[in-house]
């Protein structure tokens, strides 16, 4: 029988910008596969707009830190040279893993050019606010410190359909191209009635050239790095059709265990369900849904109703297509979309994601290795071992739940044969001390379970009938399994 699966994603925004992060991860790899964790989402490898931009401001999709570009040769995390070691040494482990591809626009361009563009509503971008006029734009991308490497394309205004500024007058603004066949694409979010345009440069996906020069770089990726994944950023935003082209053709070309996740952050099931659809089911989503529940659990603490914690959730309705987190980059304090799930909370969040049935868990390096810059918070590494350790060795098998009381909620895992003293019981209170009288199985009669947690320290003997009564502390979890010194 397989083990479960786990990923971490491998950066947080504030990673120090010390380009020594592949280096990171070639020395934890050994670590992170003793943990359990056989996947690695790593941050965009290629040259951004600056050597501190963090991956998501793109400048040469073909640089990742090989030619002197914007001021380094290295990228944030590193030289290619070491990225490609990095990889190797986590293949060494027999872990997998996914570059994060940004390609939903351009940044840090090399001059301006001159072309028209009709000025648009930002809150409605379907709605002009000008008659066609001359801007001058940073959209011109020549990469001279590439030169024609890898690629001979050079990008101009013609590959873009929008941009925010106007260097002749400098202001900002959000201008859509004017030009033949140049529109907003349709087939993206629905936000401002169009959400094409998010940022920088925002490339045209209408454009031909433009389509078959992305999947062409796609495949250079994965032939460059040997990765065996891409996490897609910003999915709202880039044309639907062409990222089903896009995955289909990678899959084609790299075979369909090549694995892809998007971050598509909608909160609306239905809106997920809509995009599964229109990619066919072949790219996994983020579960935002879940993630706002568990932080939404964090803030309102005995007032939020435990039992419908996967309600409307992506991972419930849509489980083997639904990768679970608790927190990522953008929801760290002081980030883009920040909703933080609270420390008291924070260990019963990772056991609702790494402990049930349903999902693919992603463990935030930013909570496992602490978060650094400014303002940093501390590693609670120490709160998600155990947690990983139950994954890894106790959570398989059937699963039952007990969702039967608002502030106090458990399930039960009843282990599989083929792992050996697997199963575990699992339960969570978000208000006083509880215990819940739960199943564990008649095969188990007489065994005698500890809380890995290490929260409480009682043992509790499986009753004849294969019930017991599993306590929990207030606002806590405790997961009770056979203990683990007993594994081989």
């Amino acid at each position: 029988m397989k083990r479960n699966h786990t990923m971490i994603q491998f950066f947080e925004w504030h990673v120090e910008a010390d380009a020594l992060h592949w280096n990171r991860l070639k020395e934890a790899a050994p670590e992170l596969k003793n943990r359990g964790i056989d996947a690695v989402w790593i941050p965009p490898v290629t040259k951004g707009m600056s050597a501190e931009d963090t991956g998501y401001a793109p400048y040469d999709v073909y640089d990742l830190g090989e030619f002197d570009q914007k001021g380094s040769v290295a990228t944030k995390y590193g030289t290619k040279k070491e990225l490609q070691e990095a990889i190797k040494a986590c293949h060494d482990e027999d872990i997998h893993v996914y570059a994060d591809i940004v390609m939903n626009h351009k940044a840090g361009a090399d001059d301006t050019e001159t072309f028209q563009v009709i000025e648009v509503d930002p809150n409605d971008r379907t709605k002009e606010i000008s008659d066609p006029f001359d801007i001058e734009g940073w959209t011109k991308f020549t990469f001279p410190g590439r030169d024609d490497t890898y690629s001979s394309f050079k990008w101009g205004f013609e590959y873009f359909n929008g941009t925010d500024y106007d260097a002749k007058e400098d202001r900002t603004g959000i201008f859509r191209i004017v030009g033949d066949n140049k529109t907003w694409n349709e087939a993206v979010d629905d936000e401002f009635s169009n959400y094409d345009y998010l940022m920088f440069a925002n490339i045209d996906y209408h454009h031909p050239e433009v389509r078959e020069e992305m999947i062409r770089w796609g495949k250079w990726l994965v032939d460059t790095l040997h990765c065996n994944g891409f996490r897609l950023d910003a999915m709202k935003h880039i044309n639907h059709d062409f990222i089903n082209v896009f995955a289909k053709e990678i899959a084609q070309t790299y075979g369909e265990e090549f694995y892809f996740v998007g971050e598509f952050w909608k909160h609306d099931l239905e809106a997920c369900q809509q995009f599964l659809e229109q990619v066919d089911y072949h790219i996994d989503l983020f579960d935002v849904a879940l993630h706002d529940k568990l932080h939404e659990a964090s803030t309102a603490g005995n007032d939020f109703d435990l039992t419908a914690i996967f309600d409307d959730t992506l991972v419930q309705s849509y489980p083997h297509h639904a990768v679970t987190f608790v927190d990522n980059h953008d929801t760290q304090p002081d980030e883009a979309l920040e909703s933080w799930v609270e420390d008291w909370f924070k260990q019963s969040a990772y056991a609702l994601i790494l402990l049930r049935e349903g999902g693919y868990p992603c463990i935030f390096y930013g909570d496992y290795f602490g978060i650094g810059g400014e303002n940093p918070i501390e590693d609670k590494k120490e709160a998600i071992d155990p947690l990983l350790y139950a994954r890894y060795h106790k959570a398989y098998g059937e699963q039952e739940d007990y969702f039967d009381h608002p502030s106090t909620i458990g399930w039960v895992r009843r282990g599989s044969p083929e792992i050996e003293r697997s199963g575990c019981a699992v339960i969570i209170s978000n208000e006083d001390d509880g215990e819940k009288r739960m199943y564990a199985g008649k095969d188990r009669a007489g065994e005698v379970w500890v809380d890995l947690t290490g929260t409480r320290t009682e043992h509790i003997s499986i009753e004849e009938d294969g019930f017991a009564v599993f306590p929990v502390n207030g606002g806590s979890v405790s997961i009770w399994a056979l203990p683990k010194e007993d594994v081989e």
